[in-house]
């Protein structure tokens, strides 16, 4: 059940279609930001919560990343990793957070999804114990994997880590929460 929510969640947009808009946003058209926004937004939002572990300054970090990428969308060169390149930017604003609030990386409290039904409700607070389990880099390679769907070399480069090293975490925080939700 939580395994099919979260891949009901991740964001589906590809990668030559986030390019055409990053092109269209460039040359400033409104509708191609719109667009960008109601595809990736709620995907960035989930990130930056996830590092910056308070509703507010994550709210800040994905309006100061939509801003972010539309003054860098001209400067942006298509290489069918866009999706990459957007979260990047929401990782650096993220950072530059963290270092203004002198604040460090505590365990993740809570991920949002973007139901409120009944099923919803019981697979967010079963996700939200289940994190609460793993190391904070395990969470969030989750998060950025299942949640906002990306695929583990964009992890390993969004994160500067090597990909087996992702894997491997990935694979070991799959398995401890095989053993959470089985126990």
């Amino acid at each position: 059940m939580l395994t099919a929510y979260l891949t009901s969640v991740a964001d589906s947009t590809d990668s030559a279609d986030l390019d055409s808009l990053l092109r269209r946003i460039a040359v400033g058209e409104q509708a191609a930001l719109g667009m960008l926004y109601d595809q990736l937004s709620h995907g960035m939002y989930v990130y930056a919560l996830s590092l910056l572990k308070d509703r507010n300054d994550a709210q800040d970090a994905l309006q100061d990343s939509i801003l972010a990428v539309v003054r860098g969308a001209s400067s942006y060169r298509a290489r069918g990793k866009a999706k990459a390149w957007i979260y990047t930017i929401v990782h650096n604003r993220c950072m530059q957070s963290l270092r203004e609030h002198k604040r460090t990386y505590t365990s993740l409290d809570e991920v949002e999804l973007p139901d409120d039904s009944a099923e919803a409700t019981e697979a967010r607070l079963l996700l939200s114990t289940c994190l609460k389990q793993l190391s904070e880099e395990e969470s969030r390679i989750v998060i950025l994997h299942a949640v906002s769907g990306f695929r583990h070399r964009e992890i390993a480069a969004m994160l500067e880590l090597p990909l087996p090293t992702v894997l491997s975490k990935y694979n070991r925080a799959l398995k401890k929460l095989r053993t959470i939700l089985e126990g």
